[in-house]
């Protein structure tokens, strides 16, 4: 079998990112990236507009970023408030989720968060002060402060 050079349209995962050329299997360039438009033939007129792409995605990536880092700014040193039903003893009817804590950082410091990027180590099942991982960006994650009461 010999490989094929292609320049990737879109995201493959663990294959590449837009823009980056890979060699893979005539039977996978044929059956499943290029009918579902993920690929092209990587031809020098294509390497150009590969090239291009590339050199979008670095822009798109560095502004991302600099939103990101900007973001981390202003929550880092806030503490955000959730009010949760709680038994004896501070322990949780339930718990804290994801969704609701983007919730509440939506409403108290006006920043919109995907749920998705807010990371809980362990769920939240008791009352007081608790750290979650936020990750906005590959390069950018910080601690946030979640005080439940």
């Amino acid at each position: 079998m010999t490989p094929v050079s292609l320049i990737l349209r879109g995201d493959v995962a663990g294959l590449g990112k837009r823009g980056d050329v890979v060699e893979v299997t005539a039977g996978y360039a044929r059956n499943f990236l290029v009918p579902r438009g993920l690929a092209m033939k990587a031809t020098p007129g294509a390497q150009a507009q590969a090239e291009a792409m590339r050199r979008a995605r670095g822009i798109k990536d560095a502004k991302d970023r600099e939103s990101a880092e900007e973001i981390a700014k202003v929550l880092v040193s806030k503490v955000i408030s959730i009010s949760a039903k709680a038994g004896s003893g501070g322990k949780l009817f339930g718990s804290v989720n994801a969704h609701e804590i983007a919730d509440a950082i939506q409403s108290q410091a006006n920043v919109e968060l995907d749920r998705r990027s807010v990371h809980i180590a362990e769920h939240i099942k008791t009352s007081g002060t608790h750290s979650v991982q936020i990750r906005l960006h590959g390069d950018v994650e910080f601690p946030l402060t979640i005080q439940v009461n």
